[in-house]
């Protein structure tokens, strides 16, 4: 497997495609392109982290840049970091839902922001050449500050719609299962603040996974079974680095990743009725149900390309109230423009309380759709190729986009295919008002390409 290079950073097989060289060589890279200005740096708790850590500290402060060293934290901490600290930048080593035997990099701009495709290509560019590192007296400090992730957290619980005394009355119980990875230390630190009884799953932060770690339903069975058997209210699971937020309903059923953001908008919608020009960003692959959503409070969708950064920009160019991805990823400009699951366990929860009846039936009263999502191995295929063919078998049966890969917009429903950021393949997403009608959409797309 050779090494992912994409706008989500970088990303590959430890000892094989990412190996010391290929990270001093990128690192070193950035420091540049960020001018040996300051540089934040956190981990998403898996085993091959710290050794990589000590990697990536050390590369900074040879080319001159100071570390801020946040140690075990989400990616989303490091952003709010990087934008607290008023820092150059700041790296995220993290293979998100890959893995334990990938790792990667993902790097922030100073706004704590990712960096686009543009300022990407920058560090890129660098990386092709020769190294370049300070002489003996300009090499960089260090220094730890593994309490940044209290901060963290005391900023999602300041926001204005999160009313502790009745959450610590009402007292949730809550099975989390944090993937053995970085939401170990603060998911249940979390709602501890808020009152809440907590199962604990895999929160140990050893960085073995117990389980494959993205969190899909099929990976999430134990979880679901606990939720039931335990009589819990809910259940939640975050990948390794705690940008995703899954929840699953007291009846120990999926709430659907996708509706982690129509939830999680409907609750900021509700808080800024009557403001002017209210808008929620998405990416393409979005639940419609954001749509119907929008149009009750009569605020407007905008839709990006995939990719976090995408939506990001989008958001803080139109001033959007709130936005995110269909992935469970929630982004809410009041903490920072990053995709939080600590934001979005405090707003679903709050959501909840003032709803005051179970997950199920809160799930009940929002728009209906079934998305379901696949992937095709390209192998020998070429990914253009094949998306070509799809736009020529679509082409007169809906309306094209071909803004972030091939989308068709049917009358009721919608079929979106792009090829990975970070994997191989090219994944095939279909939402329709019936699982059936879904399916058959993906089914009928996968037979035109396997022609």
């Amino acid at each position: 497997m050779s090494l992912m290079v994409s706008i989500s950073g970088i990303r590959g097989i430890i000892g094989q495609s990412l190996t010391p060289e290929v990270i001093i060589r990128y690192v070193n890279a950035y420091a540049r392109y960020s001018k040996k200005g300051a540089i934040v740096i956190g981990r998403d708790g898996r085993i091959t982290g710290h050794s990589i850590a000590q990697i990536v500290a050390g590369t900074l402060r040879q080319a001159g840049s100071d570390v801020i060293d946040l140690g075990i934290c989400p990616t989303p901490t490091v952003a709010l970091a990087v934008k607290h600290l008023k820092s150059a930048g700041g790296i995220s080593i993290t293979a998100s839902h890959n893995p334990m035997v990938w790792n990667g990099l993902k790097f922030f701009a100073p706004s704590g922001l990712f960096l686009d495709a543009h300022e990407n290509e920058a560090v890129w560019s660098l990386a092709d050449g020769p190294g370049v590192y300070a002489p003996w007296n300009a090499q960089g400090g260090y220094s730890l500050h593994e309490d940044f992730i209290e901060h963290h957290i005391h900023t999602v619980l300041s926001l204005p719609y999160i009313d502790h005394q009745e959450l610590k009355k009402r007292k949730f119980k809550i099975v989390v299962d944090a993937v053995n990875a970085a939401g170990g230390m603060c998911v249940p630190k979390l709602l501890e603040l808020l009152g809440c009884e907590i199962i604990r799953l895999n929160c140990d932060v050893t960085g073995v996974f117990a389980r494959i770690p993205e969190p899909l339903p099929e990976n999430l069975t134990h979880l679901c079974e606990v939720v039931r058997s335990s009589n819990a209210d809910l259940g939640i699971a975050v990948d390794p680095d705690v940008d995703r937020l899954v929840l699953i309903m007291e009846n120990g059923e999926p709430f659907g990743e996708e509706y982690t953001i129509a939830a999680a908008s409907r609750f900021i919608l509700e808080k800024k009725r009557g403001l002017k020009n209210l808008t929620v960003v998405v990416n393409l692959s979005t639940t419609r149900a954001i749509d119907d959503i929008a149009k009750e409070y009569g605020a407007t969708v905008l839709r990006t390309p995939v990719g976090e950064i995408n939506v990001a920009k989008k958001m803080k160019e139109t001033q959007a109230v709130i936005g995110g991805e269909g992935s469970g990823g929630v982004i809410l400009p009041d903490v920072h423009y990053g995709r939080d699951a600590l934001v979005g366990i405090a707003l679903i929860l709050q959501y909840l309380l003032e709803f005051g009846q179970p997950l199920s039936t809160l799930k009940a009263s929002l728009p209906t759709y079934s998305i379901t999502k696949h992937k095709i191995e390209l192998g020998r295929l070429n990914a253009d190729t094949v998306l070509q063919r799809v736009i020529d078998c679509y082409r007169k049966r809906g309306t094209l986009s071909t803004d972030d890969g091939v989308k068709i917009d049917f009358e009721c429903s919608w079929l979106h295919l792009r090829k990975s950021n970070t994997e191989p393949i090219i994944r095939i997403i279909a939402e329709a008002p019936t699982a059936t009608e879904a399916i058959a959409l993906v089914q009928e797309c996968e037979t035109i390409i396997r022609s």
